[in-house]
Protein backbone atom coordinates (compact mmCIF):
# COMPACT_ATOMS: atom_id res chain seq x y z
CA UNK A 1 0.00 0.00 0.00
CA UNK A 2 2.77 2.36 -1.35
CA UNK A 3 1.77 5.71 -0.50
CA UNK A 4 3.93 7.74 -2.99
CA UNK A 5 1.88 11.13 -4.37
CA UNK A 6 0.87 10.65 -8.42
CA UNK A 7 -0.53 7.17 -7.58
CA UNK A 8 -3.21 5.85 -9.99
CA UNK A 9 -6.18 3.61 -9.52
CA UNK A 10 -6.74 0.69 -12.08
CA UNK A 11 -9.12 2.52 -13.92
CA UNK A 12 -7.14 5.82 -14.55
CA UNK A 13 -7.18 5.07 -18.64
CA UNK A 14 -11.24 5.40 -18.64
CA UNK A 15 -11.49 8.37 -16.43
CA UNK A 16 -9.30 10.28 -18.77
CA UNK A 17 -10.73 8.61 -21.81
CA UNK A 18 -14.00 10.49 -20.24
CA UNK A 19 -12.61 13.68 -19.97
CA UNK A 20 -11.67 13.70 -15.99
CA UNK A 21 -10.39 16.88 -14.49
CA UNK A 22 -7.77 15.01 -11.70
CA UNK A 23 -6.58 16.03 -8.54
CA UNK A 24 -4.15 15.13 -5.74
CA UNK A 25 -6.34 12.92 -2.77
CA UNK A 26 -3.81 11.40 -0.16
CA UNK A 27 -1.31 10.53 -2.68
CA UNK A 28 -3.77 9.39 -5.33
CA UNK A 29 -4.21 10.67 -8.86
CA UNK A 30 -8.68 11.31 -8.85
CA UNK A 31 -11.33 12.30 -10.79
CA UNK A 32 -12.25 15.51 -9.19
CA UNK A 33 -15.25 16.09 -11.96
CA UNK A 34 -16.01 15.05 -15.66
CA UNK A 35 -17.63 17.80 -18.43
CA UNK A 36 -20.65 18.34 -17.30
CA UNK A 37 -19.72 19.15 -13.63
CA UNK A 38 -20.00 18.61 -9.95
CA UNK A 39 -23.90 19.71 -9.83
CA UNK A 40 -24.57 17.90 -12.87
CA UNK A 41 -22.69 14.16 -11.49
CA UNK A 42 -24.35 15.29 -7.65
CA UNK A 43 -28.19 15.94 -8.76
CA UNK A 44 -27.72 12.74 -11.70
CA UNK A 45 -26.85 10.13 -8.62
CA UNK A 46 -29.90 11.08 -6.38
CA UNK A 47 -31.43 10.95 -10.02
CA UNK A 48 -30.25 7.99 -11.36
CA UNK A 49 -26.65 6.24 -11.13
CA UNK A 50 -23.30 7.10 -10.53
CA UNK A 51 -20.28 5.12 -10.65
CA UNK A 52 -17.85 6.38 -8.62
CA UNK A 53 -13.94 4.61 -8.58
CA UNK A 54 -12.63 4.34 -4.89
CA UNK A 55 -9.86 2.19 -5.60
CA UNK A 56 -7.91 4.40 -3.73
CA UNK A 57 -9.39 3.11 -0.58
CA UNK A 58 -7.69 0.50 1.28
CA UNK A 59 -8.46 -3.04 1.68
CA UNK A 60 -7.21 -5.39 4.34
CA UNK A 61 -7.66 -9.07 5.07
CA UNK A 62 -8.33 -10.18 8.93
CA UNK A 63 -7.74 -14.03 8.38
CA UNK A 64 -7.25 -16.79 11.46
CA UNK A 65 -9.40 -18.16 14.19
CA UNK A 66 -9.44 -15.57 16.90
CA UNK A 67 -10.11 -12.44 14.09
CA UNK A 68 -13.33 -10.92 15.66
CA UNK A 69 -11.61 -11.13 19.01
CA UNK A 70 -8.27 -9.63 17.89
CA UNK A 71 -10.62 -6.69 16.13
CA UNK A 72 -12.04 -5.93 19.43
CA UNK A 73 -8.98 -4.46 21.39
CA UNK A 74 -8.61 -1.84 19.05
CA UNK A 75 -12.38 -1.03 18.41
CA UNK A 76 -15.63 -0.53 20.48
CA UNK A 77 -17.76 -2.12 18.07
CA UNK A 78 -19.07 -5.77 18.28
CA UNK A 79 -17.27 -7.88 16.06
CA UNK A 80 -17.85 -10.87 17.65
CA UNK A 81 -21.97 -10.54 16.94
CA UNK A 82 -21.20 -9.78 13.41
CA UNK A 83 -23.12 -12.46 10.81
CA UNK A 84 -21.43 -13.68 8.12
CA UNK A 85 -23.21 -11.73 5.54
CA UNK A 86 -22.79 -8.89 6.93
CA UNK A 87 -20.95 -5.41 7.52
CA UNK A 88 -20.47 -2.63 9.66
CA UNK A 89 -19.29 1.29 10.14
CA UNK A 90 -16.75 1.01 13.14
CA UNK A 91 -14.04 3.18 14.40
CA UNK A 92 -10.61 2.62 15.33
CA UNK A 93 -9.96 4.26 18.57
CA UNK A 94 -6.28 5.70 20.36
CA UNK A 95 -6.05 5.91 24.08
CA UNK A 96 -7.63 9.28 24.11
CA UNK A 97 -10.58 8.01 23.14
CA UNK A 98 -10.02 9.53 19.49
CA UNK A 99 -10.65 8.64 16.03
CA UNK A 100 -7.54 6.71 14.09
CA UNK A 101 -9.58 6.13 11.22
CA UNK A 102 -13.18 5.11 10.54
CA UNK A 103 -13.45 2.04 8.64
CA UNK A 104 -16.00 -0.72 7.37
CA UNK A 105 -15.62 -4.27 8.58
CA UNK A 106 -17.33 -7.28 6.67
CA UNK A 107 -17.12 -10.48 7.43
CA UNK A 108 -17.23 -12.70 4.70
CA UNK A 109 -17.06 -16.37 6.65
CA UNK A 110 -13.38 -16.94 6.24
CA UNK A 111 -12.00 -13.63 6.71
CA UNK A 112 -13.17 -9.79 8.13
CA UNK A 113 -12.63 -7.26 5.39
CA UNK A 114 -11.66 -3.90 6.28
CA UNK A 115 -12.11 -1.16 3.95
CA UNK A 116 -9.95 1.99 5.22
CA UNK A 117 -9.32 5.96 4.18
CA UNK A 118 -6.97 6.29 1.33
CA UNK A 119 -5.23 8.99 3.90
CA UNK A 120 -5.06 6.29 6.85
CA UNK A 121 -3.90 3.46 5.26
CA UNK A 122 -0.76 2.81 5.62
CA UNK A 123 -0.85 3.92 9.57
CA UNK A 124 -4.15 1.89 9.92
CA UNK A 125 -2.29 -1.12 8.41
CA UNK A 126 0.67 -0.45 10.70
CA UNK A 127 -1.05 -0.12 13.41
CA UNK A 128 -3.16 -3.56 12.90
CA UNK A 129 0.08 -5.18 12.11
CA UNK A 130 2.02 -4.02 15.47
CA UNK A 131 -1.02 -4.95 17.42
CA UNK A 132 -2.76 -8.19 16.25
CA UNK A 133 0.86 -9.65 15.47
CA UNK A 134 0.26 -12.75 16.95
CA UNK A 135 -3.13 -12.97 17.25
CA UNK A 136 -4.41 -13.22 13.78
CA UNK A 137 -3.24 -12.26 10.09
CA UNK A 138 -3.16 -9.10 8.78
CA UNK A 139 -2.99 -9.28 4.91
CA UNK A 140 -3.37 -5.85 2.84
CA UNK A 141 -5.65 -6.32 -0.25
CA UNK A 142 -2.99 -4.74 -2.86
CA UNK A 143 -4.63 -6.41 -6.12
CA UNK A 144 -8.02 -5.45 -6.06
CA UNK A 145 -10.15 -2.91 -7.09
CA UNK A 146 -13.46 -0.86 -5.69
CA UNK A 147 -16.58 0.56 -6.97
CA UNK A 148 -19.39 1.93 -5.92
CA UNK A 149 -22.80 2.70 -7.63
CA UNK A 150 -24.68 4.85 -5.84
CA UNK A 151 -28.25 6.32 -6.39
CA UNK A 152 -32.08 4.89 -7.42
CA UNK A 153 -31.13 3.23 -10.55
CA UNK A 154 -27.82 1.60 -9.04
CA UNK A 155 -30.20 -2.25 -8.11
CA UNK A 156 -30.67 -2.20 -12.36
CA UNK A 157 -26.90 -1.53 -13.19
CA UNK A 158 -25.83 -4.27 -10.94
CA UNK A 159 -28.87 -7.12 -11.34
CA UNK A 160 -26.83 -8.63 -14.38
CA UNK A 161 -24.03 -9.30 -11.92
CA UNK A 162 -26.13 -11.30 -9.50
CA UNK A 163 -29.72 -11.67 -9.29
CA UNK A 164 -29.82 -12.36 -5.70
CA UNK A 165 -28.29 -8.83 -5.49
CA UNK A 166 -31.57 -7.29 -6.37
CA UNK A 167 -32.96 -8.03 -2.91
CA UNK A 168 -30.06 -7.99 -0.69
CA UNK A 169 -30.70 -5.71 2.33
CA UNK A 170 -28.21 -2.32 3.29
CA UNK A 171 -25.28 -3.43 4.59
CA UNK A 172 -24.76 -7.03 3.33
CA UNK A 173 -22.12 -8.52 1.82
CA UNK A 174 -22.09 -11.31 -0.61
CA UNK A 175 -19.09 -13.14 -2.78
CA UNK A 176 -20.14 -13.60 -6.27
CA UNK A 177 -18.49 -16.17 -8.25
CA UNK A 178 -18.54 -14.22 -12.28
CA UNK A 179 -16.57 -17.27 -13.40
CA UNK A 180 -13.50 -15.66 -14.63
CA UNK A 181 -13.81 -12.77 -11.97
CA UNK A 182 -14.91 -13.37 -8.45
CA UNK A 183 -16.02 -10.16 -6.80
CA UNK A 184 -17.36 -9.14 -3.11
CA UNK A 185 -20.34 -6.91 -3.40
CA UNK A 186 -22.11 -5.17 -0.51
CA UNK A 187 -25.05 -3.03 -0.22
CA UNK A 188 -23.66 -0.13 1.21
CA UNK A 189 -21.96 3.64 0.19
CA UNK A 190 -21.20 6.92 1.32
CA UNK A 191 -23.69 8.95 -0.45
CA UNK A 192 -26.65 8.25 1.49
CA UNK A 193 -28.38 6.57 -1.09
CA UNK A 194 -29.02 2.88 -2.08
CA UNK A 195 -26.29 1.16 -3.93
CA UNK A 196 -23.19 -0.98 -3.71
CA UNK A 197 -20.10 -1.46 -3.12
CA UNK A 198 -17.75 -3.25 -5.52
CA UNK A 199 -14.26 -4.83 -4.93
CA UNK A 200 -13.03 -7.36 -7.70
CA UNK A 201 -9.54 -8.08 -9.29
CA UNK A 202 -7.48 -4.93 -10.14
CA UNK A 203 -7.03 -6.65 -13.82
CA UNK A 204 -10.48 -6.96 -14.59
CA UNK A 205 -11.61 -3.89 -13.32
CA UNK A 206 -11.47 -1.74 -16.84
CA UNK A 207 -13.92 -4.45 -18.70
CA UNK A 208 -16.31 -4.42 -15.57
CA UNK A 209 -16.36 -0.58 -15.36
CA UNK A 210 -16.90 -0.30 -19.29
CA UNK A 211 -20.13 -2.87 -18.24
CA UNK A 212 -21.66 -0.73 -15.78
CA UNK A 213 -20.95 2.44 -17.35
CA UNK A 214 -22.70 1.48 -20.79
CA UNK A 215 -25.84 0.39 -18.35
CA UNK A 216 -28.79 3.11 -18.94
CA UNK A 217 -28.31 6.18 -16.54
CA UNK A 218 -25.33 5.63 -15.27
CA UNK A 219 -22.59 8.24 -15.43
CA UNK A 220 -19.46 8.38 -13.93
CA UNK A 221 -19.22 10.47 -10.60
CA UNK A 222 -16.06 12.53 -9.80
CA UNK A 223 -14.68 13.58 -5.81
CA UNK A 224 -16.53 16.91 -5.76
CA UNK A 225 -19.90 15.25 -6.15
CA UNK A 226 -18.84 12.75 -3.66
CA UNK A 227 -18.41 15.64 -0.90
CA UNK A 228 -21.25 17.07 -1.57
CA UNK A 229 -23.12 13.86 -1.58
CA UNK A 230 -22.14 12.40 1.64
CA UNK A 231 -21.95 15.94 2.92
CA UNK A 232 -25.65 16.18 2.70
CA UNK A 233 -26.06 12.60 4.23
CA UNK A 234 -24.61 13.93 7.45
CA UNK A 235 -22.05 11.74 6.70
CA UNK A 236 -18.01 12.26 8.24
CA UNK A 237 -14.88 12.97 6.14
CA UNK A 238 -11.74 11.91 7.99
CA UNK A 239 -9.37 14.52 8.54
CA UNK A 240 -12.11 17.42 8.35
CA UNK A 241 -14.93 15.95 10.73
CA UNK A 242 -13.31 13.31 12.45
CA UNK A 243 -9.50 12.93 13.07
CA UNK A 244 -7.46 11.72 16.34
CA UNK A 245 -8.62 14.55 18.66
CA UNK A 246 -11.91 14.02 17.93
CA UNK A 247 -13.69 11.24 20.09
CA UNK A 248 -16.32 8.89 19.31
CA UNK A 249 -19.09 10.96 21.61
CA UNK A 250 -17.80 13.90 20.10
CA UNK A 251 -18.46 13.22 16.85
CA UNK A 252 -22.53 11.87 17.66
CA UNK A 253 -20.93 8.47 16.67
CA UNK A 254 -22.35 6.71 19.82
CA UNK A 255 -23.89 4.59 18.34
CA UNK A 256 -20.92 2.59 16.87
CA UNK A 257 -20.06 1.53 20.97
CA UNK A 258 -23.12 -0.53 21.56
CA UNK A 259 -24.29 -2.23 25.15
CA UNK A 260 -22.44 -5.22 24.92
CA UNK A 261 -19.06 -3.16 25.01
CA UNK A 262 -20.10 -0.68 27.55
CA UNK A 263 -19.97 -1.40 31.34
CA UNK A 264 -22.10 -3.50 32.57
CA UNK A 265 -22.22 -5.00 28.59
CA UNK A 266 -20.68 -9.17 28.28
CA UNK A 267 -17.73 -8.12 26.88
CA UNK A 268 -17.38 -4.34 28.08
CA UNK A 269 -13.79 -1.81 27.33
CA UNK A 270 -11.22 -3.83 26.33
CA UNK A 271 -10.59 -1.19 23.40
CA UNK A 272 -8.02 1.85 23.40
CA UNK A 273 -9.77 4.97 25.34
CA UNK A 274 -12.18 2.88 26.94
CA UNK A 275 -12.16 4.61 30.36
CA UNK A 276 -12.23 8.01 28.36
CA UNK A 277 -15.46 7.01 26.15
CA UNK A 278 -17.27 5.78 30.05
CA UNK A 279 -16.37 9.43 31.68
CA UNK A 280 -17.63 11.35 28.90
CA UNK A 281 -20.90 8.66 28.44
CA UNK A 282 -21.69 9.93 32.61
CA UNK A 283 -20.36 13.41 32.27
CA UNK A 284 -20.94 14.45 28.30
CA UNK A 285 -18.51 14.96 25.77
CA UNK A 286 -16.97 18.75 25.46
CA UNK A 287 -18.42 19.53 21.98
CA UNK A 288 -20.78 18.40 19.92
CA UNK A 289 -20.98 17.46 16.54
CA UNK A 290 -24.41 19.38 14.70
CA UNK A 291 -25.73 19.82 11.23
CA UNK A 292 -25.95 24.16 10.76
CA UNK A 293 -27.52 25.89 8.27
CA UNK A 294 -26.02 29.35 7.58
CA UNK A 295 -28.07 32.11 5.79
CA UNK A 296 -28.14 33.17 2.05
CA UNK A 297 -26.41 31.83 -0.50
CA UNK A 298 -22.53 31.63 -0.08
CA UNK A 299 -21.48 28.27 1.97
CA UNK A 300 -19.36 28.61 5.44
CA UNK A 301 -16.39 26.19 4.72
CA UNK A 302 -14.35 24.30 6.39
CA UNK A 303 -11.86 25.94 9.07
CA UNK A 304 -14.82 28.92 9.95
CA UNK A 305 -14.86 29.94 13.36
CA UNK A 306 -18.03 30.26 15.23
CA UNK A 307 -19.46 32.74 17.60
CA UNK A 308 -22.00 33.05 20.21
CA UNK A 309 -23.95 36.10 20.43
CA UNK A 310 -21.65 38.34 22.42
CA UNK A 311 -18.66 37.09 20.22
CA UNK A 312 -17.19 34.27 22.45
CA UNK A 313 -15.71 31.71 20.14
CA UNK A 314 -17.66 28.35 20.35
CA UNK A 315 -16.79 26.28 18.15
CA UNK A 316 -16.12 25.56 14.23
CA UNK A 317 -17.41 24.66 10.95
CA UNK A 318 -15.79 21.15 10.06
CA UNK A 319 -17.48 20.66 6.73
CA UNK A 320 -19.27 23.56 4.29
CA UNK A 321 -20.99 23.66 0.91
CA UNK A 322 -23.45 24.26 -0.84
CA UNK A 323 -26.32 21.99 -1.09
CA UNK A 324 -27.10 21.01 -5.06
CA UNK A 325 -30.40 19.03 -3.42
CA UNK A 326 -31.67 21.88 -1.53
CA UNK A 327 -30.75 24.59 -3.02
CA UNK A 328 -28.52 26.08 0.08
CA UNK A 329 -25.76 26.09 1.82
CA UNK A 330 -25.61 23.51 4.34
CA UNK A 331 -22.49 22.19 7.30
CA UNK A 332 -21.42 19.82 9.51
CA UNK A 333 -19.52 21.30 12.76
CA UNK A 334 -18.58 21.36 16.27
CA UNK A 335 -20.37 23.30 19.09
CA UNK A 336 -19.64 23.42 22.76
CA UNK A 337 -22.16 21.25 24.19
CA UNK A 338 -23.57 23.72 26.31
CA UNK A 339 -24.39 25.73 22.33
CA UNK A 340 -25.09 22.58 21.09
CA UNK A 341 -28.68 22.53 21.75
CA UNK A 342 -31.35 25.06 21.69
CA UNK A 343 -32.08 27.93 19.48
CA UNK A 344 -28.93 30.76 21.18
CA UNK A 345 -28.09 33.48 18.22
CA UNK A 346 -24.56 31.90 16.38
CA UNK A 347 -23.10 32.85 13.78
CA UNK A 348 -20.17 32.87 11.36
CA UNK A 349 -17.73 35.53 9.54
CA UNK A 350 -17.75 35.22 5.72
CA UNK A 351 -15.14 38.19 4.41
CA UNK A 352 -15.68 40.14 7.18
CA UNK A 353 -18.94 39.55 7.71
CA UNK A 354 -21.41 37.97 10.25
CA UNK A 355 -23.61 35.09 9.18
CA UNK A 356 -26.15 33.56 11.07
CA UNK A 357 -26.13 30.06 11.62
CA UNK A 358 -28.90 27.88 12.53
CA UNK A 359 -29.03 24.33 13.93
CA UNK A 360 -30.53 21.84 12.18
CA UNK A 361 -31.05 18.32 12.69
CA UNK A 362 -28.70 15.47 10.46
CA UNK A 363 -28.70 14.37 7.42
CA UNK A 364 -29.68 17.30 5.52
CA UNK A 365 -31.21 14.64 3.04
CA UNK A 366 -32.66 11.82 3.99
CA UNK A 367 -31.15 8.74 3.58
CA UNK A 368 -32.75 6.06 0.90
CA UNK A 369 -31.08 3.17 2.20
CA UNK A 370 -32.86 -0.33 1.43
CA UNK A 371 -33.87 -2.02 4.37
CA UNK A 372 -35.26 -5.70 4.01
Amino acid sequence: MNDTPGMMTPLHALHEAAGAVFTDFAGWRMPLRYPDGILHEHLHTRARAGLFDISHMGQIALRGEQRAQALETLTPADVLGLPVGRQRYALLTNAQGGIIDDIMIANTGDELVLVVNASRTTVVLAHLSNKLAGMCTVAPLDDLALLAVQGPEAVDAVASLAERLVTLPFQSVRKIDGGDVHFRVSRSGYTGEDGFEIALPAAAACGFARKLIARPGVEWIGLGARDSLRLEAGLCLYGQDIDENTTVLDAGLGWTWPAVRRPGGERAGGFPGAGVLEREHIEGPAMRRVGLRPDGRAPLRAGTELFDAGDAPIGRISSGAFSPSLGRPVAMGYLRADHAGGTSAIHGMLRGRPVPVARTALPFVPHRYHHA
